[in-house]
């Protein structure tokens, strides 16, 4: 069975509508909220704007400190999404197709801010009072999360799925004898 064009195409524009709106609110903050100079903005009580420079991967894995470094994370991360691009181009299932979209779309919003900045823009600080349940992130680092977590979990489930056996007919079970 052949991938379906008409999910590609979904994919594609999910891919595209995630790093549209990423870069769109990263303008809005590094912009009209100027929150880089700001460096605070308090939204509710457990959640607030707040200016980070990540100049790593996820929770600042692979710090680049260094041009080199920084263009050698740049390869890094496009190899990455350049792969993540041939499996959503070569899957089959619908859900696993998007959920690499989220992946791809979030990748490449993230790889453009390194390039033009040298670091990616995180703005997102969630908390319940001192309690930092993850690093500032971004709409991009959400985006690759919950792709990730579909994809896991329906790996898991369509695993479980497949694992289910049919109940053995009295006939089978006699040929066993």
């Amino acid at each position: 069975m052949n991938p379906n064009p008409k999910f590609r195409l979904q994919g594609i524009m999910l891919a595209s509508l995630v790093f549209i709106a990423d870069q769109i609110v990263k303008y809005i903050m590094l912009g009209p909220l100027q929150l880089q100079s700001r460096g605070v903005i308090h939204i509710i009580s457990f959640f607030d704007l707040r200016y980070a420079e990540n100049r790593g991967v996820s929770m600042s894995f692979l710090t680049a400190d260094s041009d080199a470094e920084r263009w050698a994370l740049v390869a890094l991360t496009l190899a990455i999404a350049g792969g993540v691009a041939v499996w959503m181009w070569r899957e089959k299932q619908r859900g696993d197709m998007l959920a690499l979209s989220l992946v791809l779309g979030g990748a490449l919003g993230n790889i453009v801010d390194r390039v033009r900045y040298g670091y990616v823009v995180d703005y997102a600080d969630l908390h319940f009072g001192n309690f930092r349940p993850f690093y500032i992130f971004n709409m991009a680092d959400a985006a690759i999360t919950i792709g990730v977590l579909i994809l896991l979990a329906r790996a898991f489930l369509m695993r479980e799925r497949e694992t289910v056996q049919e109940p053995a007919s009295s006939a089978e079970i006699v040929e066993r004898l």
